[in-house]
């Protein structure tokens, strides 16, 4: 394993999908790090509509553009990842004052876990702050392409309509 680095940031999380808000963190990443990796992971507390390979493709092809960020695919603790990753920090990006007590939470027993990885947060920008793949998975069925480009890129709201067409209609949420 390499030597662990703090020119490396790992930013973990379910991705289902990735948002405007996740890319904001990431790019913003990018130009503090060396390098980023952004780790597609399992939620067992959250029932995803994406596959762990779909996700993992959506946010390859959210992030091309990016030459400093890859994409993994990861299961079991964040800070084992980031370890595997060869780095010693955890990027996190908060919303919303719930969040902020969430990921305090996680990062006491993140240093618990692994005293050597420290987390970093970074703030989201005001105008991705509201957005959750909650809302996503609500608004989809309702909103016009354009209007859900305000929150997901490109790749996903074409990955989303037909995620909805493939549902059963039973599964499809209620207006």
């Amino acid at each position: 394993m390499p030597t662990p680095t703090t020119k490396t940031a790992v930013y973990t999380g379910s991705f289902d999908p990735i948002t405007l808000g996740h890319l904001d963190v990431i790019d913003r990443a990018s130009r503090i790090f060396e390098a980023v990796v952004v780790g597609v992971g399992i939620n067992p507390d959250k029932q995803v509509l994406f596959t762990l390979e779909e996700r993992v493709g959506l946010v390859r092809a959210s992030v091309s553009h990016l030459a400093n960020v890859r994409v993994e695919l990861f299961s079991g603790l964040s800070v084992a990842f980031v370890r595997q990753q060869g780095a010693r920090v955890l990027l996190r990006g908060v919303r919303s004052l719930t969040d902020i007590d969430a990921e305090f939470t996680m990062t006491l027993a993140n240093r618990k876990l692994d005293p050597t990885v420290e987390t970093v947060f970074l703030m989201a920008d005001s105008q991705y702050s509201h957005i959750s793949s909650s809302l996503l998975k609500q608004i989809t069925p309702l909103a016009a392409d354009e209007a859900l480009r305000q929150f997901v890129p490109l790749p996903v709201v074409k990955a989303l309509r037909q995620k909805m067409a493939d549902r059963p209609a039973a599964d499809a949420p209620a207006n």
